[in-house]
Order: structure tokens, then sequence, then C-alpha cells
């Protein structure tokens, strides 16, 4: 529950529309409900602004159905990430509307939300193609965040020819998610050619030396731009809901 659906509730019982018994049903399973394997937390939105996200990664089909099934008992919208397709179908048999973001690997319930008008749109970047499902669960965390989005792919230092035109667009973007892995530099030349904000996300792509992301990681912290911040490597949910956070900011909403 978001805060404007307990708000409407409270003005329903208010109006005396819903009985206040009823409204104690629904706010009963608040703030969290235990399932034996895990607690879920039906009050995430009112604190955060953004329900519980299921990391599905590591879960059974079952366990991530059970409790997507709980939390869109509660909420309108309900997100898993790192899914595969074999728990997106467990997901589809308990809740037939789920669909799959298959590139993002998200599972989602509930429609996109309409994207704020009021706020200048979020890029995300990425250095090559091999970097785009990161990216791509970013962009979709954005845009379930209410944002706006435009994607700028394939434009990595190796042909730095190609980044360059696609400066007006970044330069009008609230914030700026710049996935890449090898070295990273791609993050550091955006910090230093915008003034947006640049939420760096270090990949796991690339030979040997690159140890899974972790030279990525250490190049774009020891970038030299100011206003680049880094998440953890393919961290793509962690970027793409800060990136919504600036996004809200900076067009002057609250939650």
């Amino acid at each position: 529950m978001n805060p404007e659906e307990l708000r409407k509730l409270m003005q329903a019982v208010s109006a005396g529309e819903i009985a206040p018994d009823d409204a104690c049903a629904r706010l009963r399973s608040m703030p969290f409900e235990d399932l034996g394997f895990a607690k879920v937390d039906h009050h995430r939105a009112l604190r955060r602004g953004f329900p519980e996200t299921v990391l599905a990664e590591p879960k059974t089909p079952e366990q991530v159905a059970r409790i997507m099934q709980a939390l869109a008992a509660e909420s309108p919208l309900v997100i898993a990430t790192r899914a595969s397709a074999e728990q997106y179908a467990a997901v589809r048999e308990a809740l037939p509307e789920a669909v799959y973001h298959e590139q993002a690997r998200i599972i989602r319930v509930g429609p996109l939300p309409e994207a704020a008008e009021d706020r200048a749109p979020i890029a995300v970047v990425t250095a090559g193609t091999s970097d785009i499902p990161v990216a791509e669960e970013a962009a979709v965390v954005a845009e379930l965040a209410g944002c706006r989005v435009e994607r700028v792919y394939d434009v990595g230092v190796a042909g730095i020819h190609r980044l360059l035109g696609h400066m007006e667009q970044l330069q009008r973007a609230s914030a700026i998610v710049v996935a890449a892995g090898m070295e990273g530099a791609l993050a550091s030349v955006i910090g230093g050619l915008v003034e947006t904000p640049v939420i760096a996300v270090p990949t796991s792509v690339g030979y040997g030396a690159a140890f899974e992301g972790l030279a990525a990681l250490l190049g774009m912290l020891n970038s030299c731009a100011s206003g680049v911040v880094v998440v953890n490597i393919d961290n793509g949910f962690g970027a793409g809901r800060f990136a919504a956070m600036i996004s809200r900011l900076s067009a002057g909403g609250g939650r």
C-alpha cells in the first residue's frame, strides 16, 4: 500500500464508505506478513515511496511466486529482479497478469506507471551492447518509478564520436546512468562533459584482468570527474532507484 492508497482508505472511512472493521482488515498485514521463509514488507512503499522488490535470483520459483502473491494482495505494483524464465512461469501461474521484462530480468505485476511529464528524462547509457542487460534493469526500474527514460546504447570510448552525437540528449537529462565494463572509462568521460549527476554502474563484462567488474569498479571509484557516484558491480536496480530519486527531487517533488 502506497501513501496515496492509504490516504484514500482513510478518506473512505471518514466518509462512511468503508467500515472501520473493514479498514482494519486491510491494514492487518502491515507492516509485514510472515510467510515462514520470508517476512514480506507491505510497509515499504509508505516509508520509501517504492514497493518492496523481490531479489529472485537465489530463491526457488515457488518462493518467488508466493512472495509476489502476498505482495500483490496489498500493492498495485509488485516487482522481482534477477528473475529467470522458470521463476516467471511460476509467478504467472499464480498471477496470470504478470509481465516479464526478459532483457532486464524483471517480473512485474501491475500496470507500468504513467511517466511524470514535469520531470526531465533519465538517460541510461552503455559503453557496449554487452552492458545492455544491466542497463535495462536500471531503465525498467526507473520506468516503474514513474520516470521517462531515454536509452543511449553502445557509445563507449573505443569510438567516442558515437557518444558526442548524443550530447544534447545527455545535457537535458535529470540523471544519467552509465553502465560499463572493461576499464569503466565511460562514466568519467560523461562526468566531464555534463552538469547532470552521473550514476556509474560497473558491469562484469571484460577479459581476465577485468576481474568480473572489479577493474571497472575501481576505475569508476577513482574518477577525476566530479559529480560521479558509483553503485556495486552489475547493480542496475540500485542505479535505477537512485536516478529516479534524483529525478523526483529535481522536479521539486516530495514523496
